[in-house]
């Protein structure tokens, strides 16, 4: 399974932006994909997941400002992300979990400053 994301970039406060990510290779039997992502100095923390069967799952940070969802056609997840405030600011996985097994996409920065 092969990841891609895209769709980073830099953005003032209270803009968007939409991540994509890309899933390629064996995708079936996968069971959860989500994005994840990264600070300066700081763990990676879950940001959105999306279950096979639909089911969602949110960050607090995320509830009501981002949307997770998928394109079954393009093989591809995304994150609409609505809002953005500094703290945002990170670089962001996408990630899918088939039959146990995570796999990381390659990440995609996001900046968001005035």
């Amino acid at each position: 399974v092969q990841l891609q994301a895209s769709g980073g970039g830099l953005v003032q406060p209270g803009g968007s932006l939409r991540l994509s990510c890309a899933v390629s290779g064996n995708i079936f039997s996968i069971d959860v994909m989500g994005w994840y992502r990264q600070a300066p100095g700081k763990q990676r923390e879950l940001v959105a997941t999306l279950t096979s069967s639909g089911r969602t799952n949110y960050a607090d940070s995320a509830k009501g400002r981002f949307n997770i969802s998928r394109d079954n056609t393009k093989n591809t997840v995304y994150l609409q992300m609505s809002s953005l405030k500094p703290e945002d600011t990170a670089v962001y996985y996408c990630n899918v979990n088939r039959r146990g097994t995570l796999y990381w996409g390659q990440g995609t920065q996001v900046t968001v400053s005035s």
